[in-house]
């Protein structure tokens, strides 16, 4: 059992589900009704975990793009909204008025945004766009699992997971129950306050035993329409020095575009929608395949 971040003998509480080192503690005293839940039974080759350490980074715009441009590539993929408080993966995706069908009483089919690329979100089962979700961290935990385990997801060369700002219950009960976690992708934008924040999710995911697999500085530089002059509105470079600060990988910068905030209010992502000369696709095509390279390379 290593020192660092684990429970030994004099100090541990036997609240497993909380202990970030629960996975990899040998302790006698982890018992099957104190241990870990067991791995969802998932067929996914690879989990790939998108989180900030704060909100209002462009993160759910992030992960949408990220999965179809996995879907458009050929590789079968999953996307899961697990930001269960504020669900915005349906509306970035076009399928916002889609409902969650099940059968044989248990087994719910994911809402197909297309022939490759399948997504489960509470928005689905929301009965109007304004109810607020209203729950304890218990009833996180069993619809995390249902999103994983109860959903007819087939074979994936991929599953995306979009999660709510910050390390609560979400990212955790993800990383303890989902297989096969290649790592997590860190969104931030360039201005300190959301750098500084950005490491602790870093430092979660390290703390977790798992990859970082790479910071994504969105919001890097403005091209204005009308003269061309790129702006530095939120700064630039944040997220860039903060993965080599980390020793993680630098995935990529996205500009800020207005065409990417037009798309995703429309619900038609941006990836699909631009030519391929355009700096903000080649961007995000260019983030996806850094992250390919990471998990595969």
């Amino acid at each position: 059992m290593a020192e660092s971040n684990q429970p030994t003998g004099e100090d541990c509480s036997g609240n497993c589900a909380s202990c970030p080192s629960a996975t990899k503690c040998d302790d006698p005293r982890k018992t099957e009704a104190h241990g870990l839940p067991p791995k969802a039974n998932v067929n996914v080759k690879h989990v790939v975990l998108v989180l900030s350490g704060k909100g209002g980074v462009g993160k759910s715009t992030v992960a949408a793009n990220l999965a179809y441009a996995l879907s458009n590539h050929g590789y079968k993929t999953g996307l899961i909204d697990l930001d269960i408080h504020g669900p915005n993966i349906p509306k970035m995706l076009g399928v916002e008025e889609a409902k969650l069908q099940s059968y044989d009483g248990k087994i719910i089919e994911p809402v197909r945004v297309t022939g490759t690329l399948g997504v489960v979100s509470m928005a689905f089962l929301l009965p109007a766009r304004s109810t607020p979700i209203i729950w304890r961290g218990p009833m996180k935990m069993g619809v995390i699992r249902q999103f994983l385990e109860d959903v007819h997801w087939g074979d994936l060369d991929f599953m995306v997971v979009d999660l709510p700002p910050g390390t609560g219950d979400e990212a955790l009960t993800i990383a303890q129950l989902a297989p096969n976690i290649a790592g997590a992708v860190i969104v931030t934008t360039p201005q300190d306050v959301a750098v500084m924040d950005s490491s602790k999710a870093a430092e979660f995911i390290k703390k977790l035993e798992l990859p970082v697999l790479g910071i994504v500085e969105n919001m890097s530089g403005f091209v204005c329409p009308h003269c061309k002059e790129e702006i530095d509105i939120f700064g630039k470079g944040g997220g860039e020095k903060e993965a080599k600060e980390l020793g993680v990988p630098f995935l990529g910068a996205i500009p800020l575009d207005p065409e990417m905030r037009r798309a995703a209010d429309e619900g038609r992502p941006f990836i699909i929608r631009t030519a391929e000369d355009n700096p903000t696709w080649a961007s995000i095509n260019n983030v996806m395949e850094a992250l390919i390279n990471e998990i595969e390379g």
